[in-house]
């Protein structure tokens, strides 16, 4: 069996996995819908009041979207590496010719096309509900699949340290809430500490934020967003973060339990 078939004979078997757990489909697609309800909906934006959402609708897509590609491959992945350590599955995976990169690989893709229908209907909702004016950009693409590969490789990397899948869990909320909101996903960097700037360069999901913010945002703002971040410019780095963690993460996965 060739490389390929590999992935895709996982991958397969992955889907299928998630399909049947219904609960974990409904949440998938049902919480980021509740987020959007709750900030644009009730909350709303306030562009010329106080507050925390000073900025119009537009400027919170990087926000919605970094919700399912923060939280899902991080539980998803992080959860099913420590359930299969649990059961020993690692050691059966060590028996055949599927790597570790490859099961990963194969995760990843899966989750990629889960989080991609995701934000499909995130995107949809934030024009139909907030009245954001953005732009579709084509690099939406690659900045929600390198994001969703980075966070796989972390969550992998949670699954491996953590004791079990409530350990997991934990810690998946325990680095997500706080990358969701120093991000500047939904907190303006001029809202945060000067002394905190440098902090918030180091976490990846800023580098997808930003990405995003310049690819359907700032485009369709006077001046074009003069002194932005060049989404190309995001994209490459997100790039060489996601290639460092998903390596990081295949590596890490146990060959043994």
């Amino acid at each position: 069996m060739s490389r390929a078939n590999r992935v895709l004979a996982e991958a397969r078997a992955a889907w299928y996995s998630f399909i049947r757990r219904r609960t974990a489909v409904f949440f998938t697609f049902f919480f980021p819908v509740i987020i959007i309800l709750i900030f644009g909906a009730l909350v709303q934006t306030q562009p010329t009041g106080g507050g925390l959402f000073t900025e119009p609708a537009g400027y919170y897509v990087p926000g919605y979207l970094a919700v399912v590609v923060l939280f899902t491959p991080l539980s998803r992945v992080g959860s099913t590496v420590a359930r299969h350590r649990e059961g020993n599955r690692f050691e059966k995976l060590a028996t055949t010719p599927l790597s570790r990169a490859e099961w990963l690989l194969a995760h990843t893709l899966v989750n990629v096309l889960i989080i991609g229908l995701a934000s499909l209907i995130i995107l949809a909702l934030v024009v139909l509900v907030t009245g954001a004016e953005i732009l579709f950009s084509p690099l939406l693409v690659p900045f929600v699949a390198l994001g969703v590969a980075l966070f796989c490789g972390l969550g992998a990397l949670l699954g491996r340290v953590a004791d079990s899948q409530d350990g997991v869990i934990a810690a998946s909320n325990g680095v997500a809430l706080p990358l969701l909101f120093l991000s500047e996903t939904f907190v303006p960097l001029s809202l945060l500490p000067e002394w905190f700037h440098p902090l918030v360069n180091l976490s990846p999901l800023t580098w997808f934020s930003r990405g995003v913010r310049g690819a359907t945002y700032w485009p369709l703002q006077d001046g074009g967003g003069a002194g932005t971040v060049d989404p190309i410019a995001s994209l490459a780095l997100l790039l060489v973060l996601t290639t460092g963690f998903f390596l990081a993460g295949a590596i890490a996965l146990p060959q043994t339990d």
